[in-house]
């Protein structure tokens, strides 16, 4: 038996030699095609067209695939049918695919005699051009029309993305991600024409005709083609995608916006790129609206006189206990007059933290009219130190002596001043919803670092 498998592994290693000793040194690809084997139909439709408008292309060589250029679009399929709105000759460009490589075969030019509106008297085709007889201009959008975040948004590969239905992943505002103002040619715009024809041009800001093409909008599938110019889009992301001509998706399409995606190609993998433009009139004639801001409530507050010190004590021979809302909003950043945060995680670990926790379940701070004298009192951690405090009623600040509110050594944001400002409170309601008390103030910024006491 031993000998039998060293035998049959003899074969197989024989074999292997043979094999080996016929190859080939050199190996050749099959010979292109001839012109003259490849086969194709072109037959305009005079029944649907009279002038010839409805063109049909057809392949008809088995195992060659072909490219047809018509003018208004490109096309890869076995069979197509291409409608001219407008009359015309049109030279139909063919490439074949063939085992032995591509194949470029004699143009055809065909003979529109009459024009067939009907074909772009559409609303999309209108908002895109302008209308028949007419021709409108696009720019990317910067973000400043209330229209788009930016020029640019991402969505990723398995998001859908189709018209009217598509959910960017991020939104940069203003250039795209990664591009420079000189990479995004901001001026520049594209216009769509149907005056004459479905054209296309691309200009520089002075007007000056950089690229001059012919474009096709496809109302049923909500796809852009563009022939001879390319959309706008910044100089460095040219080289991310291989289908700036072809594999445009129109996801919006209004008097003012168009956007579209298109699907990276690059060996970063694919992802949806969305590009946002504005109609250029529109963006020409933007006036933004100027809304006021809406402040946060309470932010500045007006008191009557001798109102903040009845807050703050609860009146003549009362006494009141405030102590930090730690479960609620402690702390914020009120910058001209609008708050960020909602609650201690909104900052924690670089503002609110752990220690700030523990002291305000142990700790507290008391306004009295004792006596008839302004006391304050800190309880922190169970030590007490006491002191006596005025008020500005001009200023709405709060002076603590030679006291603070509750302390935290051991944070940043510890408040180690002693005059103190009432940056919102709410005259009726502060039994509910407290004081903020600001303890230092950037004026570059119109900010306030405050602190939410409440009444327990």
């Amino acid at each position: 038996m031993k000998n039998i498998k060293l035998l049959m592994t003899s074969f197989v290693m024989l074999a292997a030699l043979l094999i080996s000793s016929c190859s080939p040194d050199t190996y050749s690809l099959e010979e292109p095609m001839a012109k003259s084997d490849i086969h194709f139909e072109i037959t305009q439709d005079l029944v649907t067209d009279p002038g010839g408008n409805t063109v049909l292309l057809k392949n008809t060589t088995p195992g060659v695939v072909l490219n047809w250029d018509y003018v208004t679009g490109k096309s890869n399929k076995a069979e197509q049918k291409v409608q001219y709105a407008f009359k015309g000759n049109y030279t139909i460009k063919i490439s074949a695919v063939t085992d032995g490589g591509i194949v470029e075969l004699d143009p055809v030019t065909i003979t529109v005699s009459k024009d067939n509106l009907n074909y772009v008297n559409d609303p999309l085709w209108t908002a895109l051009s302008g209308g028949v007889g007419h021709k409108k201009s696009w720019i990317l959008d910067n973000g400043k029309y209330g229209l788009a975040p930016g020029a640019m948004s991402f969505a990723d590969p398995n998001t859908v993305v189709e018209w009217g239905k598509f959910s960017p992943n991020w939104e940069p505002a203003g250039n795209a991600n990664s591009s420079t103002d000189a990479d995004m040619h901001w001026g520049r715009y594209m216009t769509f024409s149907l005056d004459g024809g479905p054209f296309m041009t691309v200009h520089e800001a002075n007007g000056t005709s950089i690229e001059s093409g012919s474009y096709f909008l496809d109302i049923n599938a909500h796809t852009l083609t563009t022939t001879g110019a390319t959309i706008l889009r910044p100089d460095n992301y040219i080289a991310n995608a291989s289908n700036w001509n072809t594999d445009i998706k129109v996801l919006i399409l209004t008097d003012n916006q168009l956007r579209i995606a298109i699907k990276r190609t690059n060996s970063e993998g694919p992802w949806w790129y969305i590009w946002n433009f504005v109609s250029k009139e529109y963006a020409d004639n933007y006036v933004p609206v100027v809304t006021e801001p809406v402040l946060d409530e309470g932010f500045n507050p007006t008191f009557a006189p001798g109102e903040l010190l009845t807050m703050l004590t609860g009146g003549a021979g009362a006494g009141r206990v405030w102590k930090l809302d730690a479960a609620g909003n402690p702390i914020d950043w009120v910058g001209k007059g609008i708050g960020w945060t909602k609650g201690p995680n909104d900052s924690y670990n670089w503002g609110w933290n752990d220690d700030w926790a523990a002291i305000a379940g142990n700790s507290w701070i008391r306004f009295d009219q004792w006596e008839g004298k302004l006391n304050y009192t800190r309880s922190q951690n169970g030590v007490v130190t006491t002191g006596l405090f005025t008020i500005n009623a001009a200023t709405n600040e709060i002076n603590l002596g030679t006291n603070t509110l509750l302390q935290n050594s051991t944070s940043w944001m510890n408040p180690t001043t002693n005059v103190i400002k009432v940056v919102k409170a709410f005259n009726k309601d502060y039994l509910q919803k407290g004081i903020w008390l600001g303890t230092s103030y950037d004026a570059t910024k119109d900010e306030w670092f405050v602190f939410h006491y409440i009444i327990p």
